[in-house]
């Protein structure tokens, strides 16, 4: 297994970073910005979880989705900067801050 390790953390990653592409466009349409702390709390989880998991591989992947976590938060700062050069679409019913 330990030979495969880092393509299986190679391809975890691939997926959750495709898992949270539309998860931060989609809450910056529901909730905005101002969310980002959610993904804070949630990343230093992660982390703090990884440390405790004793599995290389299961470690890493909840690593992966610590940091991730920590990315989103800029990612949704820029989608919030797209909504607003209009690339995205804003959401009507929760007004421009």
């Amino acid at each position: 297994m330990s030979r495969f390790l880092g393509v299986a953390v190679g391809l975890a990653a691939l997926l959750v970073i495709g898992v949270f592409h539309p998860i931060v466009i989609k809450t910056e349409y529901h909730f905005g910005k101002g969310v980002w702390p959610v993904f804070l709390v949630f990343g230093v989880g992660c982390l703090a979880v990884s440390i405790l998991i004793s599995s290389p591989l299961v470690s890493s992947i909840v690593g992966v989705l610590g940091f991730t976590c920590f990315w989103s938060i800029r990612e949704l700062f820029e989608q919030h900067r797209r909504v607003e050069q209009g690339r995205y679409p804003a959401n009507p019913k929760r007004g421009r801050r």
